[in-house]
C-alpha cells in the first residue's frame, strides 16, 4: 500500500503503518527494528508533528509482506528508546514528502 492509499483510509496514521508503506514504496525490508528507529529519529529531526500513540499490540494484527506485524510491534514495545515508540502522524503533503526523503543507510 502506498502512502497516498494510506492517507485515503485516514489522514492520521500510526508511524508503524507509515513505515511499512514507505518501505513498500522503496522495496525495503520494513522488519528491521534499527531502521525503524532511524526513521523515527529522522522524522523528529525534520520537525514533523508527532504524538505518541498508545498502540495496542494485539490490535496491530495481520501480516505485511509475509511478516507478522504483531511480533514487530511487540519488539518495539519492549524497547525503552523513544525512537522505538509508535506515533500518530498527519499524512499531509509535506509529511509525505519528508517521509519519502528518508533513506536507509
Amino acid at each position: 500500500m502506498s502512502l497516498e492509499e494510506l492517507r485515503i483510509k485516514a489522514i492520521y496514521q500510526n508511524s508503524m503503518d507509515i513505515w511499512i508503506a514507505a518501505c513498500g514504496e522503496k522495496n525495503v525490508d520494513w522488519y528491521e527494528i534499527e531502521n525503524y528507529k532511524k526513521f523515527i529519529a529522522y522524522l523528529f529531526k525534520t520537525g514533523l508533528a508527532m504524538k505518541k500513540f498508545p498502540l495496542c499490540v494485539k490490535e496491530t494484527g495481520g501480516y505485511e509482506g509475509g511478516r507478522n506485524k504483531t511480533t514487530f510491534a511487540e519488539s518495539l514495545a519492549n524497547l525503552p528508546d523513544p525512537n522505538a515508540a509508535v506515533y500518530t502522524i498527519k499524512l499531509n503533503d509535506s509529511a509525505i514528502k519528508a517521509i519519502r526523503e528518508f533513506t536507509v543507510n
